[in-house]
């Protein structure tokens, strides 16, 4: 059991786990994810890497892409009707979502579902009968639905029966488990009361805590740009860990990688002790993460491309070449965002004045934003700490 609260948020009920477990059967396991979006990050691999423990333990892994969900959306957290998306556009992003799901979980142990192939085929009649189960007013007490009922945002009806859709997914699939967010408790737990009104026994509600981002603070979101992508390149993915606060590392070691809870347990022993040094554990972390998605070689070549820049202040050595038309006098912030170093001539701005911008390892001067071209051309041009680009006269 201390396998599976690693890391974990809530189970309820506690002890039906323990009884589940009591049993010796193989559980079976389930994760709904709606491909919404085509972009995933370390947040959305939390759960995957929760499903792989319970698969290293002897378990079934019950994938369940929600094809047919993601027209409707999830109205967790959400303060206004999600857009719909096309049939698609979303098998596009199940396709991105299920190739980087395979790099964590074992494919063998993996029953890869869509549920389209149930709640497509329930008629007005099922629906009805399905829904019965349910009233407006326990569904009013998500802190989502009622926040907008009562700030008079709109509700759109075929949000209320999101949870229902969810809930079905586990009758239809004879879940024992299903794992999710925190956020994800209200749905979870109309899963385990759909089932108990079938007739069935009911599953167990695993949520596991929010993933903060790099600052630290907020959740891992595109939105909030503190997030660390699944496909970046690692480099990069390699920088972005060793930029987590040190009190994050710990989390970051029982999320988002695969060493065993015992290994954490020690890592976590060690720094609490002090008999290791931040850095090093950062760095094996880091080491750790870019494995899963890259592998064991481009994690040690991300290791030394990073001392290159940061302890040695050397240049990487793939830095792309961006070719140019200038001559005479050319504006430094303008030519930081023409390189794709900054997203505007403001930031550009900002960034000299605060030293953050160097050209050959020279840091600019602040409020020198007027330079030679001949002084810049074919120079390697950094801004903030992973930023690099070669401006280079058009061929």
């Amino acid at each position: 059991m201390h396998f599976i609260e690693s890391g974990v948020s809530a189970i309820v009920p506690r002890q039906a786990m323990l009884d589940k477990l009591a049993t010796g059967r193989p559980l079976r396991i389930k994760l709904g994810v709606d491909p919404t979006a085509p972009d995933l990050h370390l947040g959305h691999a939390v759960p995957l890497r929760k499903l792989r423990q319970f698969q290293d333990l002897g378990h079934v892994v019950v994938l369940i892409i929600g094809d047919f969900t993601a027209l409707i959306g999830d109205p967790s957290g959400r303060t206004a009707t999600r857009p719909p998306l096309s049939w698609e556009q979303i098998e596009a992003n199940a396709q991105t979502y299920i190739e980087q799901a395979f790099r964590i979980l074992d494919p063998d142990k993996t029953e890869l579902v869509r549920n389209s192939d149930w709640l497509m085929k329930l008629g007005f009649a099922d629906l009805l009968r399905i829904t019965s189960n349910f009233t407006v007013a326990r569904t009013l007490e998500r802190d989502d639905f009622a926040n907008r009922y009562a700030e008079q945002r709109p509700i759109s009806l075929h949000e209320f029966l999101y949870p229902v859709a969810q809930a079905y997914d586990s009758v239809a699939i004879k879940a024992d488990v299903e794992i999710g967010g925190t956020d994800q408790l209200f749905n979870l737990l109309a899963g385990r009361e759909l089932m108990e009104k079938q007739g069935m026994e009911p599953q167990i509600c695993l949520t596991l805590p929010l993933l903060e981002g790099t600052d630290g603070v907020q959740k891992m979101s595109k939105s909030y740009g503190n997030y660390i992508g699944l496909t970046d390149p690692a480099d990069e993915m390699f920088g972005k860990v060793m930029s987590i606060p040190d009190a994050l590392m710990v989390k970051y070691y029982r999320l988002c990688t695969l060493l065993t809870v015992d290994e954490i347990d020690i890592i976590e022993a060690e720094l609490a002790a002090g008999t290791v040094h931040p850095n090093a554990t950062k760095r094996h972390l880091a080491r750790a993460i870019v494995e899963i998605y890259h592998g064991a070689k481009a994690s040690v070549d991300a290791e030394d491309a990073f001392d290159r820049v940061f302890k040695h202040h050397e240049a990487p050595e793939d830095v792309p070449d961006i070719e140019i038309a200038a001559s005479g006098t050319v504006h430094l912030p303008a030519l930081l965002k023409d390189l794709g170093l900054v997203p505007s001539n403001g930031e550009g701005r900002r960034m000299i004045d605060a030293g953050a911008v160097r050209i050959d390892g020279e840091i600019s001067p602040p409020h020198a934003y007027d330079l030679q071209w001949d002084g810049i051309v074919g120079r390697v041009v950094q801004a903030g700490k992973r930023r690099f680009a070669r401006p280079v006269a058009p061929r």
